[in-house]
């Protein structure tokens, strides 16, 4: 249930009184909290820009970052057994000690302290915005350099000595075939059909890497985790998902298509291959095989299309029910898309977006989402800034979604129902024949060869996307497969 605006005030100022008490007790020289600002991003956990008051700066004050669990809770570990952020900080402090650019950690919070695991951490000025480093003019001479600088850090990490670090207890051994399979069993139990992430589970399980190192894996080193100043990369965030695994991990999760933001390059839409290789090569001593970090590519689509997935169980579940969560659950197919580039290009034939016709409604459903959908861009964030601001735009591109899916849903949804109709020589229904599908792929009764399924896959993916995300850059590019 949400809290009325009284009730959410009330929250704000007990939340804030006890982050003062503790930055007083903690910081030397703090002598009270001036502001406290949540920042847009962060679906998993919080993230707040705070300003203090601060009697050991020039300045008089100083700004510090916060990172939080998603609703102040104490998880210690992850649901998937990834590292709380209390060694999330200490990852942190290993990283910098090997000459990886990080932000200088001030405190972990303890459970007494009630605001839920986190730490507090130094201030780095520079941008985090994904989009903003593949395109702003200010980037435009370091981004040449961004790839190779990203094999270089990469190289040291996972060069980090889990022993004398103490991590090695810490964290979670992952193999491949067990990051296939956990994250296939995690889709499972979200009880939805969805059979293209069955057959790029299956591709993976079929392509395990074999006689690979295993050392400190990041996890989610990419684009939208970096700081970046006009001078380089300042720092490199979000240890969240660290484990012990596959290097080359890393190195194809930054060119997972979700994370170059629409820019041209393959590594975080700003560099290219080649260069991400060199750097990552000359700092290890190792050569990169490039078809073993196509697979971490492949399977970067497929973790983040069950991710998004898991946005959307939570909304469902709590306690974080923004609007930000069944947005992102919603990008799942954007996943999936890249999916079938990697694995199944070809021909697609989309459904023709229907003219509006005349309607004695006075107004249409499409006219309300519309009206609705401009209030939110024009005035709601026009009005706002920050997390607001961002939260409208998600809230109006939500509502974009919902037209196209009014518009295109229904034949969408019948022409699945053909395809899979005719293959399986049924006339059960949709709902049921998307689960015998799902099904047959899980136990393997199904070649994953198979022409018939692959042109079904691919035609149900792409005008999926095409309701969901048309501006997505991987739907331009399956559009145009041969």
């Amino acid at each position: 249930m949400a809290l009325q605006a009284s009730d959410q005030s009330a929250v704000k100022e007990k939340f804030e009184r006890k982050l003062e008490t503790v930055l007083r007790r903690q910081l030397p020289g703090c002598k009270s909290l001036l502001s406290v600002e949540r920042l847009s991003g962060g679906a998993s956990q919080e993230t707040y820009r705070l300003l203090i008051e601060d009697h050991s700066s020039k300045a008089g004050q100083r700004l510090l970052a916060m990172r939080r669990a998603a609703g102040g809770l104490n998880l210690k570990k992850s649901e998937l057994g990834y590292p709380g952020l209390a060694i999330e900080a200490r990852l942190l402090q290993s990283a910098g000690a090997a000459g990886v650019p990080e932000p200088e950690i001030h405190y972990v919070l303890k459970p007494q302290d009630d605001l839920g695991d986190g730490f507090i951490m130094e201030w780095l000025e520079g941008e985090t915005l994904g989009a903003r480093i593949v395109r702003a003019a200010q980037f435009e001479a370091v981004r040449p350099t961004l790839a190779y600088a990203c094999g270089k850090y990469m190289a040291r990490i996972h060069n980090i000595d889990l022993q004398a670090t103490g991590l090695r207890d810490q964290l979670t051994p992952l193999p491949p075939a067990e990051c296939v399979q956990q994250t296939w069993a995690r889709y499972r139990g979200f009880d939805t059909p969805q059979p293209m992430i069955d057959y790029t589970a299956r591709w993976l399980l079929d392509h395990l890497p074999v006689g690979h190192e295993t050392c400190l894996v990041h996890g989610d080193f990419r684009n939208g985790n970096l700081v970046l100043s006009e001078h380089g990369i300042v720092g490199v965030l979000d240890w969240e998902l660290a484990h012990i695994g596959d290097p080359m991990r890393d190195l194809g999760w930054i060119c997972t298509n979700s994370w170059r933001f629409g820019g041209a390059g393959p590594v975080g839409g700003f560099g290219e291959y080649a260069d991400l290789f060199r750097g990552y090569a000359e700092e290890s001593g190792h050569p990169v095989n490039p078809d073993h970090v196509r697979f971490w590519e492949v399977f970067g689509s497929f973790w983040w299309a069950v991710g998004c997935l898991g946005m959307a169980q939570q909304f469902r579940s709590g306690p974080d029910r923004t609007v930000e969560r069944p947005a992102i659950g919603r990008r799942s197919s954007e996943c999936q898309v890249d999916c079938v580039t990697l694995l199944l290009p070809g021909a697609v034939t989309l459904i023709p977006m229907p003219e509006s016709g005349a309607s004695e409604d006075l107004p249409r459903a499409d006219e309300l989402l519309t009206s609705v959908r401009d209030f939110l861009r024009n005035e709601v964030m026009a009005a706002t800034q920050a997390r607001l601001n961002f939260l409208a735009r998600v809230a109006a591109n939500s509502l974009d979604i919902v037209h196209r899916e009014l518009a295109l849903g229904a034949t969408q949804r019948a022409q699945e129902h053909r395809r899979l109709q005719h293959f399986f020589a049924s006339e059960e229904e949709l709902d049921t024949l998307r689960w015998r599908l799902v099904h047959e792929l899980r136990e393997g009764s199904i070649e994953l060869a198979n022409e018939t399924l692959q042109f079904h896959l691919r035609h149900t993916v792409v005008n999926q996307v095409a309701i969901d995300q048309p501006n997505y850059s991987g739907f331009k590019t399956a559009i145009h497969a041969t």
